[in-house]
């Protein structure tokens, strides 16, 4: 991904952060994600008092491309900071991750953690969740069982 594109998702995320609802934690995240046909799908979390229903930024941006009937993507910019206030990279959570497994070539999708649009790293989704488990797994499964099957 071009330095350019990577700078235009980090100010769309940081441009989410104002639109955290975070009266719990005051730890506001914004998203950008960039499906394969080149719209930006935007999140940022939103919290609850019962904490277990809290969405995050990032499935936030998931769940608003996947409504719309998107289903490739090649990245996402992920940031945020208490009040706001970008001083260390924000990685998606675990939840997060398995959202990407299911839509998203750990190979080839990357994750861009940024402090700035200076001050990021790119990583692909193989990288933060090694031996991860997504679709193809299930297809692998669902292969050796017609395989055993027809023996």
């Amino acid at each position: 991904m071009e330095r350019e594109q990577i700078q235009s998702l980090i100010r769309t995320a940081v441009e989410q952060l104002p639109r955290a609802y975070v009266p719990y934690s005051r730890f506001r995240v914004g998203a950008a994600l960039l499906a394969k046909d080149g719209k930006v799908y935007t999140g940022c979390n939103v919290e609850n008092a019962a904490y277990t229903p809290t969405n995050c930024a990032e499935r936030t941006a998931f769940f608003k491309a996947v409504s719309e009937g998107v289903r490739e993507f090649s990245a996402i910019c992920v940031v945020g900071g208490p009040d706001g206030v970008l001083s260390s990279f924000t990685p998606p959570c675990g939840v997060c991750r398995q959202v990407m497994m299911e839509f998203c070539d750990p190979e080839q999708f990357e994750i861009i953690l940024a402090v700035s649009s200076e001050d990021y790293q790119v990583f692909r989704l193989k990288e933060l969740i090694p031996m991860g488990f997504g679709p193809a797994n299930l297809a692998e499964q669902e292969k050796r069982e017609v395989q055993h099957a027809e023996v």
